[in-house]
């Protein structure tokens, strides 16, 4: 990307700015030897050019050509069809034009690029594209509605199909049907053979079943696009087997204005800067816009905008495209709107699988980001919607089937690419920056449907452990207060891993519709403190399983009567996952989420069986729950693992009931059934939840800095064990405990620092710790039951074994730091060691 940075700035700015002054303009048609400076009408083989003072109309389908040079002006006829054949068109200054946005073209134009002379370079802007600087492209064809959804389910084997809306589509159109099944290469093209209103006869039947109802409240009618236009932009078929397309791209003082046109064989593979359109650096872009378009079979991603804001990309329809496909690029691009986009069969590679990196046992580790195969690393991961600059609005677009992922909200730090250490750059956040509209937008037959994390770095690669976002009144400084970010109205289905997953504070979700997914909602914590949430979920649907079967294809598919999202059968299926820190769940109802022989499932869980993050300030309101199981808790098991870690969080898991929607009492907290967190005095155990509901204030309890636990796999050193009413519990980083427990630490450690977090005043635990002596500056109690009644923390001494009853003496969380993330901090805290006491 530096070296494409270095191209445009070596570019004669200069000279081209002097001849932009404007001149009288001859016109003249392209059959008339009159229109040519040597009287001579362009042969085979001539590279042409069009002087300045010249409108050339094209009347003719002229010879293959060399080139096309257009200083002037290159406009299309349109009383018949044309077909324009040449190596590449440059416009320095010039204008190419096929319609207008009053008038569109009404007949059928094409332009073919070849590549018989390889490897050149037109100022830098490479070979075998419309290439322009300070040029002008207008294209506009006269197909205006691009995609619609089926009105109803077509079978597997059914040669018709009924869609919701085909006007102004033609017999001999070629279509595509989306997946609506977890394999997005379900996706079919075929060719309208016959037509009568709204119902399609296609050229031959359908592979697999394409779902078309609204099922249980969720939209998965599949979606329709067309692909056929009248204004077609290609390269010559060779790139089909070397993947070397042709490519438009406009650079600084460029415009274009491109709508209802074709674009095939675009795009080169493994070349930067070469996309099937692409704006490159062109700064304020408002007017541009690319709409009503087809962009099919290409080789690098599908529109690029970089460098440029204010542009409109809307209404186009992509189909089996490589590498992101709707691309921002370098993180500097803002107000830009994708609006009614629909994206189909987004792929790593023309012919290899992807390598994904995810948080799944089968693609651990950034291997892929190390291919010689993807232009950047993260195209192994490939996204539909690729987004890195939160300022830009996504409304009512549909990622249809990515092998990796539908939408990517990928924010780096600062700018990278050819913007990376710019003036000014320096300011631009897009971690911090707010989230300007993403709503309306539909993810499904991906593997991830809305990633909200894992921004690059520099270098263009990322980790799956950071990146989180969090908005500010004023990006540049943190003190101005976090702001919400909004995500509105977004449906994800058949999604082989999860619907959503965040990374950041202060979002909120509203109106979400999830269906069939393995994992509905996950999110990860950005910073806790800094807001009043992590994440909200409210005002949502949740749908474990629907009408929807699929096209069952394996075995354990066959046997169960539908497709199934993962790998492994048996995978539970969960609706949302609490996940490191504070999230809250209002007014959302869950639907089938039963368990059954094959597969547990639940509405409500934790991350599988992360250490990360955990606290009981998780909360649930106003839930509602149909043919659901509320609450699952699985048995671990390392191959659903999230992390290598020695599950700590997960084991201490806990939701806290605010409105007893969850679990039937009001206030009560929902904890993993672990014998610490839970007494069959204060709690009702759900053997089938593996949970308990307990009444009374929970708290966590830290022991020293949780950095000195393993997290990891590896066994403690000196390890810690808690007892409480028989059950034995190794601590390993944090746990739940609740108000008035009473937990004997056991461990060969000399110090240990107690300390309780997320109490209320007044809660208290009591630990019995054998070998250790009295803490300095504390209140020694006369009796055991003196210590017990007391108010305020204290201790006893019973021969060898200390009594300390910790107490929260105020709400305020003001004590050392505990946890590192967000540093939150302790509310109380006891140091005691094996050294001389007190009151020995």
């Amino acid at each position: 990307m530096s070296a494409e940075a270095a191209a445009q700035e070596s570019h004669d700015h200069g000279a081209a700015a002097a001849d932009a002054a404007p001149v009288a303009m001859k016109t003249g048609r392209w059959s008339d030897p009159a229109t040519w400076p040597d009287g001579k009408v362009p042969a085979k083989g001539d590279a042409v050019t069009i002087a300045r003072d010249m409108e050339v109309v094209l009347d003719v389908s002229p010879p293959a050509l060399r080139s096309l040079t257009v200083n002037g002006k290159l406009r299309f006829a349109d009383d018949r069809d044309l077909a324009l054949e040449t190596e590449w068109i440059y416009l320095p200054g010039g204008e190419l034009q096929i319609g207008s946005e009053a008038r569109p073209h009404t007949h059928q134009a094409s332009i073919t690029l070849t590549d018989n002379v390889r490897d050149e370079d037109i100022n830098t802007m490479g070979d075998r594209g419309i290439m322009m600087l300070r040029g002008t492209l207008n294209l506009h064809g006269d197909r205006e509605h691009t995609w619609t959804k089926l009105a109803k389910t077509a079978k597997s084997g059914s040669s018709e199909i009924e869609v919701l809306d085909a006007s102004g589509w033609r017999k001999g159109d070629e279509i595509v049907l989306a997946s609506t099944d977890f394999d997005p290469r379900q996706a079919v093209r075929r060719t309208v053979a016959a037509i009568c209103g709204d119902r399609l006869t296609l050229d031959k039947p359908l592979e697999y079943m394409h779902f078309g109802e609204i099922t249980f409240g969720v939209d998965e009618r599949g979606e329709v696009g067309l692909l056929t236009r009248n204004i077609r932009i290609q390269a010559s078929d060779d790139a089909d087997t070397d993947y070397f397309g042709g490519h438009i791209m406009a650079m600084a003082g460029s415009k274009m204005y491109v709508s209802g046109v074709e674009l095939s064989r675009m795009g080169q593979n493994m070349h930067l800067a070469r996309y099937p359109i692409h704006w490159h650096i062109i700064g304020e872009g408002a007017g541009q816009y690319i709409r009503n378009a087809a962009i099919h079979d290409t080789y690098s991603r599908c529109v690029t905008v970089h460098g440029t804001n204010n542009l409109r990309i809307e209404n186009n329809v992509t189909y089996n495209t490589v590498g992101h496909c709707f691309f921002l690029e370098d993180a500097v691009e803002t107000g830009n709107q994708f609006v009614h986009n629909l994206g189909i069969q987004t792929k790593c590679h023309p012919t290899l699988p992807c390598e994904p990196t995810n948080l799944t046992d089968a693609a651990r580790g950034s291997k892929g980001q190390q291919s010689d195969h993807i232009l950047i690393p993260s195209d192994n991961t490939a996204a539909t919607f690729w987004i890195t600059n939160p300022d830009n609005v996504y409304r009512d677009n549909v990622a249809a089937g990515s092998d990796a992922i539908g939408f990517w909200i990928a924010l780096p730090q600062h700018p990278t690419g050819a913007h990376e250490g710019k003036e000014g750059t320096e300011n631009v956040w897009p971690r911090r920056m707010p989230l300007r509209e993403f709503k309306g937008n539909v993810a499904h037959s991906n593997f991830d449907a809305l990633m909200f994390d894992r921004g690059p770095s520099p270098n263009g690669t990322f980790n799956v452990g950071g990146a989180g976002h969090t908005a500010y009144a004023d990006p540049t400084n943190t003190a101005s207060g976090a702001i919400p970010s909004v995500i509105d109205s977004y449906t994800a289905y058949k999604n082989r891993n999860g619907a959503i997953w965040g990374r950041g504070e202060y979002h909120l979700f509203t109106n979400l519709k999830l269906a069939d997914n393995a994992i509905g909602f996950t999110h990860a914590s950005g910073g806790y403190g800094v807001a009043p949430y992590t994440s909200r979920v409210q005002d949502s649907l949740f749908v474990g399983e629907s009408d929807n079967i699929g096209n069952p294809s394996t075995p354990a598919e066959v046997a169960y009567g539908r497709t199934l999202p993962h790998v492994t059968a048996d995978f539970p299926i969960r609706g949302y996952e609490y996940y490191d820190y504070r999230h809250d769940v209002v007014n959302t109802t869950f639907v089938n989420y039963e368990p059954n022989q094959l597969r547990e499932a639940g509405a409500i869980s934790y991350l599988l069986f992360t250490s990360f993050g955990m606290s009981t300030e998780n909360r649930v309101e106003g839930v509602k729950f149909v043919n659901a199981q509320p609450v699952h808790f699985p048995e671990m098991q390392r191959r659903w693992s999230s992390d290598f870690a020695g599950r700590a969080a997960y084991r201490s898991a806990t939701i806290h009931d605010m409105d007893g929607s969850l679990s039937g009492v009001p206030g009560a907290y929902v904890v993993i059934d672990n014998g610490i967190a839970s007494a069959e005095d204060t709690c009702e155990t759900r053997a089938t939840w593996g949970a308990a509901i307990c009444k009374g204030d929970m708290g966590r309890l830290s022991i020293g800095n949780t950095k000195d636990f393993p997290e990891f796999g590896a066994p403690a050193t000196d390890p810690v064990v808690l007892e409480r009413n028989g059950k034995r519990f190794e601590y390993n980083g944090e746990t739940t405990l609740p108000s008035g427990a009473q937990i004997k630490v056991v461990t060969a450690r000399n110090d240990l620092a107690l300390h309780l977090r997320e109490m209320d005043r007044g809660s208290w635990v009591i630990f019995e710790l054998p070998g250790f002596t009295p803490p300095a500056g504390t209140t020694q109690a006369a009796s055991l039951d003196a210590m017990r009644a007391s108010d305020t923390t204290a201790w006893f001494k019973d021969g060898n074994t200390l009594w300390a009853k910790l107490v929260v003496e105020d709400a305020t969380a003001d004590g050392p730091v505990v946890v590192q993330v967000g540093t939150l901090r302790a509310q109380a805290s006891l140091d005691v060691s094996r050294g001389e006491g007190l009151g020995g």
